[in-house]
């Protein structure tokens, strides 16, 4: 069995894992603003579709960290190194995606509420991003 390719597609499929998770949390979050305003007779803002997606880029990060693994699998020295890279990368990916999500949720109550502060709000989605965005690279780096 190679370790090294298993590494890659664990890698992929936490990641893809936590951005459903992520996307859930984010979209009930959009979906329940929504609600709010439709009951006020408010218009609603479309802008929450942004937060409800926001999490899917955690498995785009995974996909690509996994190409990169599966091209050293064959190559690389330590098969075990590599399969505990990819179920740390992945669950770093994970977990990014689901506090996104939280993240995005707030971020939809606040913004159907009051209609201010989007730029406020997608800043702390981003840098729930950023911890995703370090695993892949940084893990690329190394395998």
């Amino acid at each position: 069995m190679n370790f090294g390719m298993l590494g890659a597609a664990v890698c992929m499929g936490i990641a893809a894992i936590g951005s459903a998770i992520g996307i859930g949390i984010a979209g009930q979050g959009a979906i329940g603003a929504w609600k709010r305003c439709y009951v006020n007779n408010k218009p609603a803002p479309f802008i929450l579709t942004v937060f409800a997606g926001a999490p899917l880029t955690q498995t785009i990060y995974g996909f690509l960290l996994m190409q990169q693994m599966a091209a050293s699998a064959n190559t690389s020295s330590n098969p075990a190194f590599a399969l505990g890279l990819g179920i740390a990368s992945g669950l770093a990916m994970c977990f990014s995606a689901i506090a996104q999500g939280k993240a995005g949720a707030a971020g939809s109550d606040a913004l159907g509420e009051t209609g201010k502060g989007f730029a406020q709000y997608i800043m702390v989605v981003g840098l729930c991003e950023t911890v995703a965005l370090f695993a892949m690279v940084f893990s690329m780096i190394v395998c």
